[in-house]
């Protein structure tokens, strides 16, 4: 059964680090792949655009394919955007049986104990660990027994349960970040080859970043 994978993130901008490791997951694990911009990130700063103008920049960025997909449930759900309530919102949805990965970088993966019902979120997902560049940061204790017997050695192994497992999926990590894109904006310069040219080819898209 073809998996459902989701990364999500608050996309303030997107940009081509976000969309090459969702491509590149979607192409390894022969899963569908949606991006959820989130509302109230619950572990970073509020973004400084707007939920609509984040929307209108991931709109841009997908346009004219078919792998990636933008799925908005967490705009549309009041208060902070929780991973598990998105995930269990989507095993109601895809039935119990169809495996559901949760896409993470290294350093969020890092911190994943931190995260509201951590534990219940391998009772709804698999895990997949995406490399973040020179980021090698140990596991706390309890997240590493935690996932000790978790861990999968290839797509194969996830394809055969819905959920529990850990998987570090090898996609090319892009060292730059929003917030570098966000700095250059600021500064005047331009972004070219860091966003989508469907988002420098509408300049509006990038005005809550100028100054």
């Amino acid at each position: 059964m073809r998996p459902l994978a989701i990364l999500g993130g608050t996309f303030d901008p997107v940009h081509n680090a976000h969309l090459r490791v969702a491509w590149e997951a979607a192409e390894l694990l022969d899963a569908e792949v949606r991006l959820l911009p989130a509302n109230v990130p619950p572990h970073r700063a509020q973004p400084l655009a707007s939920p609509e103008q984040r929307v209108a920049l991931l709109r841009a960025a997908l346009r004219g394919q078919d792998r990636l997909a933008l799925d908005l449930r967490e705009l549309q759900r009041a208060g902070p955007s929780w991973s598990i309530d998105t995930l269990v919102e989507l095993r109601r949805e895809i039935g119990p049986q169809r495996p559901l990965l949760l896409l993470v970088g290294a350093d969020a993966f890092a911190g994943l104990s931190t995260w509201h019902r951590w534990r219940e979120l391998f009772e709804q997902a698999h895990v997949g660990v995406l490399p973040r560049p020179g980021y090698a940061g140990p596991l706390d204790d309890a997240l590493e027994r935690e996932t000790r017997g978790r861990r999968v050695d290839g797509v194969d192994g996830l394809r055969g349960r819905p959920a529990g497992g850990v998987l570090e999926i090898d996609v090319t990590p892009l060292d730059f970040s929003a917030s570098r894109i966000r700095a250059l904006l600021a500064e005047g310069r331009e972004p070219r080859y860091l966003v989508p040219d469907a988002v420098l080819a509408d300049p509006g898209l990038l005005a809550p970043y100028r100054t």
